[in-house]
């Protein structure tokens, strides 16, 4: 018995591993094409005299896209009732492999990402998965890429019912649910305007402005995915109106740059406001109150800033020389040069080192990010990133076999390492800790 366990735990662990590193493949094609688009834009913009695209805000939009891409890749979250568990139980057909069977996963995927949309921005306890998504005050394809690292337990998977009842294999949700994803950059793009028959049909850019916007008329509206039929059908449409010019972000702005911390900002403020509460029926009901919602008590003695008029509100900038910002794109590339690397290799890394990495990757944007906002300790932060870069250099012997391609290499991380940890201490006691705001 316990050989066969043991034999079913080793072969679960190299399946796991096996799709990971599938996953891995996937996005070493994937980001490249995302970053070229991005920049594309970004240039365009600039040549149309309309560009949407602001520097730092573009890096925090592409960190926040490498942290989900580690912590999905690495598998860190846990289904409460999985997919092939309602298709083993539930399914009352088994429809034949065909095209049909692809339609029905998207259809299907389709229907459950809006109601989990809607979910998330109906209810306090939700929205912390997707305040990352909309804290960019601009709305541009790199914004796309802000996702969510703070869900651990995933409780939507009900939503797939349709396609568990019609017995759609999970193997064929795998392959469909990455296109279903991709599918959603295009639209975050304030360069396409109406596109005539298809705003019946596909979420269009327009309509997705309109979702991303905070003014009264857009606010919570539009949640498809693919399909803005979807909407129309549950009564959440709303049309692009051309008096109404859109203003982005959320109502109580993130004012940082580190995604690590818009993930969980919502979540901790509940926290705080769940302890502080003297009501007792408060401290369980916010968890599930709709998205905002404060108990009385806690908002009057803690208020928190909240954008009142959409129009005359100042967009979050930190004001730095050309440097700074040259030195944030340098730290940039470097950790999408190390995700490459690691999505290449997770195969080759293999489990626990594979957690390691990933960690790194996750202090390291924390720390640079943190200067970015140029704050307080960012010079600890990134001090401290860098020891652990060096720590996992001295106790791997090696940064997780690439020396197998050129010797030397491991020199160039040490002197990365130390040159961060200058930077960082240079730029936050050369430059002022100035907040430059946009309006």
């Amino acid at each position: 018995m316990h050989k066969q366990l043991l034999f079913s735990s080793f072969f679960y662990i190299h399946y796991l591993i096996a799709h990971m590193e599938t996953y891995g493949k996937i996005l070493l094609i994937a980001t490249p094409a995302f970053l070229v688009l991005v920049l594309f834009e970004k240039w365009w913009g600039w040549r149309k005299g309309n560009d949407t695209v602001r520097h730092l805000d573009m890096i925090s939009s592409l960190s926040s896209g490498i942290t989900n891409t580690v912590k999905d890749v690495l598998g860190l979250s846990i289904a409460i009732i999985s997919y092939g568990w309602m298709v083993q139980h539930l399914a009352i057909v088994q429809l034949e492999s065909s095209l049909l069977l692809y339609i029905i996963a998207f259809f299907s995927l389709d229907l459950a990402g809006y109601w989990v949309h809607r979910l998330d921005h109906e209810y306090n306890f939700f929205w912390n998965a997707h305040i990352i998504h909309h804290s960019s005050e601009e709305y541009n394809l790199a914004c796309a890429l802000r996702q969510s690292i703070s869900t651990i337990f995933r409780v939507f998977t009900i939503f797939l019912l349709p396609a568990a009842l019609l017995g759609v294999p999970g193997s064929v949700i795998a392959v469909v649910a990455p296109l279903h994803l991709f599918a959603q950059f295009w639209y975050h793009t304030q360069h396409i305007n109406k596109m005539g028959f298809l705003e019946k049909i596909i979420v269009t850019p327009s309509h997705h402005r309109v979702h991303h916007a905070i003014n009264p008329e857009y606010l919570d509206k539009n949640y498809g995915q693919i399909f803005i039929f979807w909407d129309k059908l549950f009564g959440t449409f709303q049309e692009e109106l051309p008096e109404v010019k859109a203003v982005y972000g959320i109502t109580r702005p993130a004012r940082t740059w580190n995604p690590i911390k818009i993930n969980f900002m919502h979540l901790w403020l509940l926290i705080k406001d769940a302890w502080r509460t003297k009501k007792l029926e408060d401290k369980f009901r916010i968890w599930f109150m709709p998205t905002g919602w404060r108990p009385a008590d806690v908002a009057e003695k803690y208020p928190v800033y909240k954008i009142e008029d959409v129009y005359h509100f100042e967009k979050y900038d930190t004001d730095g020389s050309k440097a700074f910002v040259a030195w944030a794109w340098v730290q940039l590339t470097v950790t999408l040069l190390l995700i490459s690397y690691f999505f290449a290799h997770i195969a080759q890394i293999g489990s626990p080192a594979m957690f390691v990495y990933g960690a790194f990757v996750f202090f390291h944007v924390y720390a640079y990010t943190e200067l970015m906002d140029k704050a307080a300790y960012a010079w600890l932060w990134q001090l401290a990133g860098s020891a652990f870069g060096i720590g996992i250099l001295y106790y791997y012997k090696d940064w997780f076999g690439i020396s197998q391609y050129k010797e030397g290499l491991n020199l160039v991380f040490i002197i990365y390492f130390l040159l961060s940890a200058a930077a960082a201490f240079y730029f936050s006691f050369t430059e002022p800790r100035t907040i430059k705001i946009r309006v």
